[in-house]
């Protein structure tokens, strides 16, 4: 998705911009649905400039749909979704908004070098072309034709066509997908570089390890709502659980085990032993007290992707709302 931009603003205005803090994207009580379906349910979230924002969730949580409706692609049902104060579609229009969408396809039967240029001239604030080129990474495939790409080549002409201009937020819809590790790392050095300029950015992703590097802030969806949002740092500590690893000598008893307290989770690989506790000193001393010697005990935290499973099986296990407990 392509899009124009007004003039750059002055000094004074960006400092004005900057001191209020006005929220870049707001949605206030917004529901959507698809038939019996409610994808989006009373959602509230607001995005503050120069935020780099991680989009979560499981299949059918509610990204797309939230992405669908800030990008004024789909109307709410109910509530208000803006943009820069003002309307999606108002804001696109004002160049305000780059986005990289998973759906849509490319124009056939053009070079990527002048695909790239018709974007960046549509673009009041367009880039220089060779280095809008080199950002997205495909300066060595300019000159191909866009319908013979391969889908990580796709992807990051996708990019291109985002980045091509001075936009002030960016939206990315699980934009690595297809990507070789290399390309994913100069994806996100020239993400980085906008964030830097103080673009707000958000992007949704199923590769959690990029949420923990990349973002500042992580959004969990579930439901259509928002289930958790804070730092990476935050999420995995509201799950409330830590790792402990070990092995034993000899047959596992896992009954006994189980009884072990403040228990979430309990896997057992051979000798090797793995748990997921809430109270990991709790569980430890208990272990002790069974009179197992454990070897290579290990405590950690929750990475952000078994935070995430945490998290989100734990709201799988109760209702969110009474009408969905009354079907």
């Amino acid at each position: 998705m392509t899009t124009t931009a007004t003039t750059e603003p002055t000094t004074a205005q960006g400092a004005d911009r900057g001191a209020d803090r006005a929220p870049v994207v707001s949605f206030r009580q917004v529901s959507k649905s698809y038939g019996a379906v409610r994808a989006v349910a009373d959602l509230d979230l607001e995005l503050s400039p120069g935020e780099t924002v991680a989009l979560l969730g499981p299949n059918g949580a509610g990204k797309s749909s939230a992405l669908d409706l800030l990008l004024g692609l789909r109307h709410a049902d109910s509530g208000s979704v803006t943009l820069f104060g003002t309307t999606p579609q108002r804001a696109i229009a004002q160049g305000k908004v780059g986005a990289m969408l998973q759906s849509g396809g490319l124009m056939e039967g053009v070079k990527v070098r002048e695909l790239v240029k018709l974007a960046r001239d549509l673009h009041p604030r367009g880039h220089p072309l060779d280095r809008i080129l080199a950002s997205a990474g495909i300066t060595d495939i300019a000159d191909r034709l866009v319908d013979k790409l391969s889908g990580g080549q796709e992807q990051r002409v996708r990019f291109a066509l985002a980045t091509a201009g001075a936009n002030d937020l960016i939206v990315l819809d699980e934009p690595t997908t297809g990507m070789d590790v290399s390309a994913r790392q100069t994806f996100w050095g020239a993400m980085r570089r906008q964030a830097e300029q103080g673009r707000t950015v958000l992007f949704a992703t199923h590769y959690l390890e990029e949420a923990d590097e990349i973002a500042d802030r992580v959004i969990v969806l579930h439901r259509g709502r928002v289930l958790a949002d804070g730092t990476a740092a935050e999420i995995k500590a509201r799950a409330g659980a830590r790792r402990v690893s070990f092995e034993l000598d000899g047959p596992v008893d896992r009954e006994a085990l189980q009884s072990l307290p403040s228990l979430a989770s309990l896997e057992i690989s051979g000798r090797t032993v793995r748990i997921r506790s809430h109270d990991a000193d709790a569980t430890v001393h208990a272990l002790y007290g069974l009179g197992l010697r454990p070897h290579h005990l290990e405590v950690t935290g929750l990475g952000l992707e078994q935070a995430f499973i945490a998290l989100t099986t734990a709201s799988d296990a109760t209702p969110a709302t009474a009408e969905e407990a009354a079907r």
